[in-house]
């Protein structure tokens, strides 16, 4: 698997638990042995395994996740650290995200998660035709 491959498989791992509402999952994507920070849309900005997995419980708690998907996702990487750009897309939500990895192994681990309000609803479908590696 190439690395643009393994990343947006990580990618695509993080919103696979974010949409199933499993917690076991969406810790086993975060990185577990560095500092890992996270900013939720109105949130302050959280820092810590505790501070950002109790974060997670919360949200996978509420029961609306289901509806979850990231669209456009292009793949950045910078030898063992990579980043993706891309959209979360939810019924009358669009959030522009970023998704930061780190090399663990063979694996990507997540160490960083920022999504916001995204104005231009069309940008998801622009993008999502061309998911890249840069």
């Amino acid at each position: 698997m190439s690395d643009r491959e393994a990343i947006l498989f990580a990618n695509d791992t993080f919103y696979a638990a974010f949409a199933g509402g499993s917690f076991e999952d969406m810790r086993a994507a975060w990185a577990d042995d560095r500092d890992i920070t996270c900013i939720h849309p109105g949130w302050r900005p959280l820092t810590g395994q505790q501070e950002v997995m109790d974060s997670w419980g919360a949200i996978l708690s509420s029961g609306e996740t289901s509806d979850i998907r990231c669209v456009g996702a292009r793949a950045f990487s910078f030898g063992d650290v990579a980043y993706v750009t891309g959209f979360e897309s939810m019924p009358r939500t669009l959030l522009t995200v970023t998704n930061v990895f780190v090399r663990a192994g063979a694996l990507w681990r997540m160490v960083h998660h920022q999504a916001g309000p995204c104005q231009d609803r069309g940008a998801a479908d622009r993008e999502d035709a061309d998911p890249t590696l840069q």
